[in-house]
């Protein structure tokens, strides 16, 4: 506790699951916190009962980006830490994603993590500041039907290295998150839609499914991915720059073409 106090967060995707677990995690440990997202009444929920402040817009528009900074540092002085975390999906395979929707997905993952870093890097270079991008498990490994997401979290694990390499010898830090399942409104969403593509009993049957290969058995809740992300942020990790820390419960540890191999788990009796 106190960790942060006297920091300042700018943290995007904030009104929802990883977004608004890594705020509230964030002010906790002495830090405020700027909120962007483009739902202004979700983050108005997150930011009240903390102080935290609200830019509503899209972090992938430039002049909105700005504005938001601008604002951020009349109320707090500046950007300590950018949290990358808006995201969205990229649905279809190769032949299924016309120009709009690859479009789409590169604007929702990759430019807003962009943007964000490019317009907050003259305070992280004056304040000795951090960069924590959330990519994914898919950043390192592809899913079926999702080329657009599965290329853009790629790419965010590229700008992270990118960032890292150019901006170090100037004392600033970059790093990526990569969650695999979190338990997440958005993924929740998924869950029902798997219900009815496996005709199952419900989104838990739907959750156990997905999750049965992984080792530690079940999916992350949304304050486990924001401890990782405060970790990176924090002068705990002030020499780890330039990598991804995987929060996957063991999922990218797993040989997939051996999982036929496995033994059946032990039943209790």
């Amino acid at each position: 506790m106190g960790e942060f106090n006297g920091k300042v967060a700018f943290v995007t995707g904030a009104g929802t699951g990883i977004g608004a677990a890594v705020v509230r995690r964030f002010v906790e440990a002495g830090g405020r916190a700027a909120l962007m997202g483009r739902r202004r009444d979700v983050l108005v929920r997150v930011a009240e009962p903390i102080g935290g402040l609200v830019v509503a817009g899209d972090a992938a528009d430039t002049e909105a980006v700005r504005d938001a900074m601008r604002r951020t540092r009349e109320r707090f002085g500046g950007i300590d830490v950018l949290v990358a975390n808006a995201g969205g999906h990229g649905v279809g395979a190769l032949l299924d994603t016309d120009d709009a929707a690859w479009a789409q997905a590169t604007r929702l993952n990759l430019d807003t993590a962009f943007v964000c870093a490019r317009e907050s890097m003259p305070d992280l270079v004056a304040r000795g500041g951090s960069i924590v991008i959330v990519s994914s498990l898919a950043g390192h490994f592809s899913g079926p039907d999702v080329v657009g997401y599965v290329t853009m979290k790629h790419a965010l694990i590229g700008l992270t290295r990118s960032i890292a390499r150019d901006f170090g010898q100037r004392g600033v830090r970059a790093n990526a998150v990569c969650p695999g399942w979190v338990r997440t409104e958005m993924a929740d969403a998924q869950m029902r839609a798997l219900v009815a593509q496996r005709n199952l009993r419900d989104v838990a049957e739907a959750w156990r499914l997905v999750t049965k290969d992984v080792p530690l058995g079940r999916p992350a809740e949304p304050d486990e991915i924001a401890d990782a992300v405060l970790f990176l942020a924090s002068p705990r990790a002030r020499m780890i720059t330039g990598t991804t820390l995987m929060v996957d419960g063991g999922a990218s540890a797993v040989d997939l073409p051996t999982i036929a191999f496995a033994p059946e788990p032990a039943r209790a009796r």
